[in-house]
C-alpha cells in the first residue's frame, strides 16, 4: 500500500502543529527523496528548503515554512514570542532564555521544534529545551536552543 506523498506531509504536519495547519501548505512543492531508502528527505518550495523530515518522523522546519504556517491560528500555538532586546542575538542563532520570552504558545513541549517569533514575524526555529508551562515559570535559563535562524541562510538579518 503507497500513501499519497503530499497526504503524508499534511498528515504529519497537521499531528505536529494541530488539526488544520496543513492546509497553509504550498500546493506546487518539489520532494526530494533518499535514494538509499526511498523516504522522504527534504521539502522545497520555489526552491527555498521549507523543511527536513527526521528519523524519528519529526520535522525540522525552516523560518521560511514557519512564516508560511503562521497564517494559521492554531500554529501560533507552537511559537514563543520574544522581547526586544534578545532579537538582535536570536536572528543570529544565539539561544533563547526564559527571561526573554514575553508570550508562549500552549502547544510547546520539550524537545518539540519552536518557531521564534519577534514583532509577528519567525526570525529563528529551534529545539524547545523546556514546556510552555516551565518556560512561563522560570526566569533563567534557556527555553529554545536556536537551531535556524535568518541570519544563518541569507548572512543578513531582515527584520
Amino acid at each position: 500500500m503507497n500513501m499519497d506523498h503530499f497526504l503524508k506531509i499534511r498528515h504529519t504536519v497537521d499531528a505536529l502543529f494541530g488539526k488544520g495547519v496543513s492546509k497553509f501548505l504550498p500546493k506546487d512543492i518539489d520532494i526530494i527523496f533518499s535514494k538509499k531508502t526511498g523516504r522522504i528527505r527534504t521539502v522545497y518550495h520555489q526552491k527555498k528548503l521549507l523543511f527536513t523530515l527526521r528519523i524519528d518522523g519529526g520535522l525540522a522546519i525552516t523560518p521560511y515554512f514557519a512564516q508560511l504556517l503562521l497564517q494559521s491560528k492554531k500554529f501560533k500555538e507552537n511559537c514563543l514570542e520574544i522581547n526586544n532586546d534578545a532579537a538582535p542575538f536570536v536572528g543570529e542563532g544565539r539561544s533563547v532564555f526564559c527571561k526573554h520570552v514575553i508570550w508562549c504558545g500552549k502547544n510547546i513541549k520539550i524537545a518539540s521544534d519552536t518557531p521564534i517569533l519577534f514583532q509577528n514575524k519567525v526570525i529563528a526555529v529551534g529545539r524547545a529545551v523546556l514546556s510552555a508551562e516551565m518556560i512561563v515559570d522560570f526566569q533563567r535559563g534557556v527555553a529554545v536552543k536556536v537551531r535556524d535562524s535568518l541570519k544563518s541562510r541569507t548572512g543578513e538579518i531582515s527584520l
